[in-house]
């Protein structure tokens, strides 16, 4: 992060605009509607300046800059034409320990003005680090759209009765459900609506309910799939649940990105295994849901891929189920579709692969695998956690007749920014991986269809090795 997003009170501060053009002019309606005091310093005004300063808004110095302008001022803005003007701005705040803006200079700014968007007292700030303040009007143009006109009165209304909902829910964990129930349901419909006075008597009739909810004290658990790592492939269901969540329980698979979408304020608790190394085993995973879910607290389980393929979600539903703590299920892009659809590698094609199957290398079930089905021809198998197993994987398919021109496909910590695809045939891939250092996250795509990974290997932005197989 290149800058530090705040928001500043400038209400009755002095602030330095220096330049009088169209620019400036926007640049002061913003601090006037920040109630802050406004001195331009500029030969010549336009117009919306000279209104403003006709009616009194704005202080208004008919002069070239001196530093002297800086005098008391919280907050200044270069908005002129002159490239040393600005510097001199730039420099002057610098030396005086003031921020400056220099409009479309981001090198020379101390202070960067985002893009906004206004439902007061909501602010919703998008910056770009002065990189690309057109996309920064695209996204505000988006979100725009998304938010509702009367989102402020809602905020507005929720500071007028939070001291009432403080008292009547005591308890921190509770009245966070509660104010999340609010914003989800008929209540904010209300106020967005206008219908204020009809919100404060459904407020009124809610919190008694929750107040006597005899239930309040008994949590939830969400069983979400974080998918394969890019945070872009998380669901809308999983993103709203990951920011209502007390606690949250995560598997090594789960990227550090999709972590960063979990409520800043949520207790994080790393459950990773790793093969051969459970360092925390499922018993105690159970323990932990059961625990926490106890104590009246919503608990997610965050897991790489889908919590209900080769994720022991169904585990632990029974165990929740048994014990009548609720559940919901949020499904997630499993590691085989992510990876290949990022390596463009179709599990299934006409005349090639009718049918695909997903299977996993490694735990108890691997020994009774059954390899003469999975060695047959005209179908695609996807290994999970295979890279450990890779030599013993390739030796049960060549035993059962799997020739040694199959095409194979390693795809490694697919979807991420350093995705990497490692190409070639049974007969070569165990050397090829060894000499590419494969390690996991990674998953085996044994088939034809893995073929495509060597055509489509120039027009991925991935890194490839690909090798000619050797029979």
């Amino acid at each position: 992060m290149e800058y530090l997003p705040v928001f500043l009170n400038l209400r009755d501060r002095l602030t330095l605009v220096v330049g009088g053009g169209a620019m400036a002019a926007r640049k002061v309606e913003l601090l006037l509607k920040a109630q802050a005091r406004v001195r331009v310093v500029a030969p010549r005004l336009h117009p919306e300046l000279a209104l403003f300063r006709d009616a009194g808004r704005i202080e208004h110095l008919p002069l070239a800059f001196e530093p002297q302008h800086f005098s008391d001022v919280a907050f200044a803005i270069a908005a002129t034409d002159s490239r040393a003007v600005n510097q001199a701005v730039a420099s002057t705040g610098a030396a005086r320990g003031v921020f400056v803006n220099v409009v479309d200079d981001a090198i020379g700014s101390s202070a960067v003005m985002p893009a906004l968007v206004d439902r007061s007292p909501i602010i919703v700030a998008i910056g770009t680090a002065g990189q690309s303040p057109t996309l920064a009007r695209r996204l505000r143009a988006q979100l725009e759209a998304m938010l509702p006109e009367r989102l402020g009165e809602l905020a507005r209304w929720a500071g007028a009765v939070r001291e009432r909902v403080r008292k009547g829910l005591p308890d921190a964990d509770r009245r966070r459900h509660f104010w999340d129930q609010l914003f989800a349901g008929n209540l904010a419909s209300l106020v967005l609506a206008g219908r204020v006075r009809d919100a404060d008597q459904l407020l009124e009739q809610q919190l008694q309910h929750a107040c006597a909810d005899t239930l309040a004290g008994r949590g939830e658990v969400y069983l979400i799939g974080a998918g394969p790592g890019d945070p872009d492939l998380l669901t809308l269901r999983a993103l709203q649940l990951m920011q209502q969540a007390d606690v949250v329980l995560y598997d090594r698979l789960v990227s550090a990105a999709v972590l960063d979408r979990v409520r800043r304020d949520a207790r994080r608790i790393d459950v990773g295994k790793q093969s051969g190394r459970h360092r925390v085993t499922q018993d105690r995973i159970h323990s932990l849901l059961l625990e926490h879910a106890r104590q009246g607290l919503r608990v997610a389980r965050l897991k790489g891929g889908d919590p209900f393929i080769f994720g022991r979600g169904g585990e632990e539903i029974d165990l929740l189920q048994r014990a009548g703590i609720p559940v919901i299920v949020v499904p997630g892009v499993t590691a085989a579709l992510g990876a290949a659809a990022s390596a463009q590698v179709p599990l299934t094609q006409r005349g090639l692969a009718p049918s695909v199957t997903f299977v996993t290398a490694t735990g108890e079930g691997a020994s009774e695998l059954n390899w003469a089905a999975l060695s047959a021809p005209s179908q695609t198998i996807v290994f999970y956690m295979g890279v450990a197993q890779l030599p013993r994987i390739v030796e049960h398919l060549h035993a059962h007749g799997a020739p040694a021109d199959r095409p194979v496909a390693i795809v490694e910590r697919a979807t991420l920014p350093d995705q990497r695809v490692v190409a070639g045939s049974l007969g070569n891939i165990v050397e090829m991986a060894q000499r590419a250092q494969v390690a996991a996250p990674a998953l085996l795509i044994v088939g034809e269809v893995a073929s495509r990974a060597v055509q489509s290997a120039q027009q991925l932005p991935f890194q490839w090795m690909a090798g000619v197989a050797r029979t």
